[in-house]
């Protein structure tokens, strides 16, 4: 019971580092990038894995944590899918409207769940199918304000969308399949999320802002929020896995959108960003659709513990009474060789 307990607390600890780490990293992006004009996403983004990696190997050379060997050939692919997926968000939000753009984040939770259910064989039952719908419902009436199609960009959405729903996925199923801690596979994998993002990061930029990172005039304010912007996302990259290794894929996507629903509040309270009716019951609507996502969730947990336990139970039920028949056995055999002729 208490083991269970403090794997709760557990989780709603990653939970909130999550939201908080990651609220504080999309303000923080903000003002460096709209207020202080620093336009390079992706190159930021390799710098940010970059950072988490140096603190990690501190971390690891202090004995913070212990190193797991894990096959060379499946932490390389899975960096390069990781990077990759960011590498083509940021893309498809050059080539889309910020509306398609969303739209195209809200799609990577019924991909998922689809990519679980045909793969995986995990079952959701109807409720919480619901309780997603509502949530996505909620969120796309809060957030998206338009919508244009182009050929380019939705191509990009698609492989977006596939790439981000693989590597989540699979950063739960390594995680449990191989026995390693957020921590194990995070510090392994982030070189090579780095390095594509790194090499990409400045051609990518570059295309989409028709700026050159490395001219970039570098004043102490823009250094300032990038350091701070890095040391954010050393948290970020660290709850990201730590969330989704200990829930899954579909309840980080959930995650996400209250992050989302916060942000659009703090950027009405903080920065005078314009809120509407609409905004104000698009996040109501989304916030019933968490909840009711969450209670499913724990009622479904609960649930599945009871059924275990009492299958357990059954079990030393079943086998009493052959441990029974066998002592009355053994007893009849004592008889017999009493009773018998030498």
């Amino acid at each position: 019971m208490g083991e269970m307990k403090s794997m709760q607390m557990g989780v709603i600890g990653a939970l909130f580092l999550s939201v908080a780490s990651s609220v504080s990293i999309v303000i923080c992006n903000k003002a460096l990038m709209t207020n202080l004009g620093f336009p390079f996403a992706t190159t930021l983004t390799s710098w940010h894995l970059m950072v988490t990696y140096c603190t990690l190997h501190v971390a690891y050379k202090l004995n913070f944590f212990e190193n797991k060997p894990i096959d060379m050939r499946t932490v390389v692919l899975f960096g390069l899918l990781n990077g990759i997926s960011i590498g083509l968000l940021n893309l498809s939000l050059g080539f889309n409207s910020i509306g398609f753009y969303q739209m195209t984040k809200l799609a990577i939770i019924p991909f998922t769940v689809l990519l679980e259910t045909l793969f995986l064989n995990k079952k959701f039952s109807q409720k919480i199918k619901f309780s997603l719908f509502l949530l996505l419902v909620g969120v796309g009436i809060a957030s998206i304000t338009d919508l244009q199609l182009n050929f380019v960009g939705s191509v990009l959405s698609l492989l977006a969308i596939a790439t981000t729903c693989v590597g989540q996925i699979l950063t739960n199923t390594i995680q449990k399949r191989l026995n390693v801690t957020s921590t194990q596979l995070l510090y392994q994998s982030a070189p090579f999320q780095a390095a594509i993002l790194f090499v990409s990061g400045p051609f990518v930029d570059k295309y989409l802002t028709r700026l050159n990172v490395f001219s970039f005039h570098y004043s102490p304010i823009v250094v300032g929020f990038i350091t701070l912007s890095c040391l954010i996302a050393v948290s970020v990259n660290f709850s990201t896995f730590l969330v989704i290794g200990k829930t899954s894929p579909v309840t980080y996507q959930v995650l996400g959108h209250l992050k989302t629903c916060l942000v659009l509040a703090f950027g009405y309270t903080l920065l005078h960003d314009p809120f509407t009716p609409r905004n104000i019951a698009g996040i109501l609507i989304a916030v019933l659709g968490m909840l009711l996502y969450s209670y499913f969730c724990s009622v479904a947990s609960k649930s599945k513990q009871a059924s275990s336990e009492s299958t357990f139970l059954g079990k030393d039920r079943d086998t009493t009474p052959l441990l029974g028949q066998e002592k009355e056995n053994h007893h009849e055999a004592k008889k017999l060789d009493k009773h018998s002729p030498v």
